[in-house]
């Protein structure tokens, strides 16, 4: 018995490894770029990842919010990924009044680190400086709930608990087929039924966070105004208007072309470089 509690044990090792290493990176990795000794100054372009970070970071502070939104911008394009960066570039574009590129910064940083506060309180802050204001379709308070437990957390982290209530099922099913005691027993019974169900809720959080995170229906306004058309063509009649910052989910794509519906149910047609995708 003790060989597979050691089996079991590794096989659980080797499986929290594996998803800590797909998990996104907090902090920016520095590249191997050298600046150039050429210049007086290095451009952006020589710089390393950490000292491009570092030089965005110092600009915002001294409220040059271009030059730190540019550098932000510079790091993405070089493939940097994190919440930390997102956040940053979201309070550049607002510092700036770039409402609707603040937003999609934050919403692709709350992608990374659903349950920041930070992050949520600053979005909330844009938006309130939209001129769109929608009012959503009231939705069940159960799902509205779980929905709201389930962005407490990342999908890694969802993951690797449901890794740990996994291996607790297994414990308490060994106490219950091993123990001599019959209130032991019991108690390995009901530890496995316990464990069992909140490893099924906390894998089902943890697909849930990953379909969010790859989710490639969710949108924002990126110009000041659009008419949205009731069929995809400009000569189409006018439905409604939107305005910079608004999140959209688009339900249809037709060549340049992108069928969208607002929270409060409403669809029309809208050219697709007017939004970008988060």
């Amino acid at each position: 018995m003790k060989r597979y509690l050691i089996l079991l044990v590794l096989v659980m090792g080797w499986s929290t490894a594996a998803l800590r290493a797909q998990e996104p990176a907090d902090s920016l990795a520095e590249t191997t770029v050298a600046p150039s000794d050429a210049a007086g100054e290095d451009s952006a372009a020589e710089l390393s990842d950490e000292a491009l970070w570092d030089k965005a970071n110092t600009a915002y502070i001294n409220n040059e919010f271009g030059v730190a939104a540019a550098n932000y911008e510079l790091l993405a394009g070089r493939g940097a990924s994190s919440a930390k960066l997102y956040y940053n570039w979201g309070n550049a574009c607002f510092k700036e009044g770039r409402t609707g590129e603040a937003i999609l910064r934050y919403r692709r940083a709350l992608r990374l680190a659903p349950g920041n506060a930070d992050i949520r309180h600053n979005l909330a802050v844009a938006e309130a400086e939209t001129k769109d204001d929608i009012e959503a379709i009231p939705e069940f308070f159960l799902a509205t709930w779980l929905r709201g437990m389930r962005h407490t957390m990342g999908c890694t982290a969802w993951t690797l608990l449901s890794l740990g209530f996994l291996l607790l099922a297994a414990g308490a099913f060994l106490l219950y087929l091993l123990a001599a005691r019959l209130t032991l027993r019991k108690a390995g019974f009901y530890g496995t039924l316990a464990a069992g169900a909140l490893f099924a809720l906390a894998t089902a959080f943890a697909a849930g966070e990953r379909r969010e995170l790859r989710d490639r229906t969710q949108a924002v306004v990126m110009v000041p105004a659009v008419s949205v058309k009731s069929s995809p063509d400009r000569s189409a009649k006018d439905l409604f208007v939107l305005h910079e910052g608004t999140t959209v989910r688009i339900v249809d794509r037709l060549e340049e072309w992108c069928e969208v519906a607002i929270a409060d149910g409403k669809k029309g047609w809208i050219e697709a470089k007017r939004i970008e995708i988060i």
